[in-house]
């Protein structure tokens, strides 16, 4: 008897022990595996999404006046969508390195540059490819590059895809830039009212601008961006990777609604115009004729903007607009779109 009691004490010795080790085991952790759960995270009440006011990024602007972004995300908490418009790319990725945004439709290139200098955030889905054009004077003479020299172009700031594509594209025709031809940098605002006065002698942007400047009698396409760049990417959407950190539903969520846009907007074309001439304050005319006139598509799969994107961190790496090499994972997470 003496022993067997000897034994339960022992027992329960080890019992208390075993519990007293569980109870002070660190916050976060499981006792299954090597696996380990991220401790208990801030709900997202607000989530804040940058944009530009481009047919490049449609989906996400009929997303938001069809109400989708409010209504796929609330079940997972989210009881606020804000959104912002930027001019250009670098500008939205200066907000987001600023922590101003969670979420960014965006032009590969001025992503790129960002993260070259420290920003925390990665490529989840693709917007959209091409879709670029280069629109030159009524009375402008165009035969071909090397009829650019001694002109001046405006297109978006330094680091942004237009800007990197025709930098590049120029130098392919033995062109310098800012020699040879002078790049200017403007919003596409000031860039359509600086070629329709007469300012500058082309311009090189996205749609639907090149279409208000033709409508206006001020300009011709004489250049799409997919003959500078065959098949280049132009937006992504990007995500901080707080955000994929702590709420990865979210991001999951994002995208689903996005590809839902894509497909509604293809399917409904004359409509999703409508609706972007509602969010942005452009001409019916202009946008519908941009949605015919263009060479780009929109498409959501980031498996196949890898290659492309890659392309844009060498020429960037080359143009001195980032100091390293950046690889695959430093730029991309595939995994969500795979799951979503």
């Amino acid at each position: 008897m003496k022993q067997m009691r000897i034994t339960a004490i022992a027992l329960l010795a080890i019992a208390l022990l075993l519990l007293a080790a569980g109870c002070t085991q660190p916050a976060g952790t499981t006792t299954s595996g090597s696996q380990t759960t991220p401790a208990a995270v801030t709900p997202l009440k607000e989530l804040r999404i940058g944009y530009q006011p481009s047919t490049h990024q449609m989906a996400y602007i009929t997303a938001a006046e069809k109400g989708w972004w409010q209504e796929d995300l609330a079940p997972l908490g989210v009881e606020k969508i804000s959104d912002k418009v930027f001019p250009s790319g670098p500008s939205e990725m200066a907000a987001m390195q600023a922590g101003e945004l969670d979420v960014a439709y965006v032009g590969a290139a001025p992503f790129l540059t960002s993260v070259g200098t420290g920003l925390d955030a990665k490529i989840v889905a693709g917007v959209n490819t091409q879709g670029s054009d280069l629109v030159v004077r009524s009375d402008l003479d165009y035969a071909g590059p090397q009829s650019l020299k001694g002109k001046t172009i405006a297109t978006f700031a330094a680091g942004s895809v237009q800007d990197t594509i025709l930098r590049n594209w120029l130098k392919k025709n033995n062109l310098t830039p800012d020699t040879d031809v002078l790049i200017t940098p403007m919003s596409p605002g000031d860039a359509v009212t600086a070629i329709i006065a007469g300012k500058v002698d082309a311009v090189f942007l996205p749609t639907p601008s090149p279409s208000t400047i033709v409508n206006e009698g001020k300009g011709r396409i004489v250049v799409h961006s997919g003959e500078m760049y065959p098949d280049h990417t132009c937006c992504v959407l990007v995500v901080s990777s707080k955000l994929i950190r702590e709420h990865p539903e979210i991001v999951r969520q994002i995208i689903s609604t996005n590809n839902k846009a894509v497909a509604w907007n293809e399917q409904n074309l004359d409509e999703a115009a409508e609706i972007y001439v509602t969010k942005t304050g452009a001409k019916i005319d202009d946008v519908k004729a941009s949605l015919n006139e263009w060479d780009g598509n929109w498409n959501s799969d980031p498996n196949l903007i890898v290659g492309p994107v890659l392309d844009y961190a060498k020429i960037q790496y080359d143009l001195g607009y980032i100091k390293k090499d950046l690889t695959r994972d430093d730029i991309f997470d595939l995994s969500f779109y795979q799951k979503s």
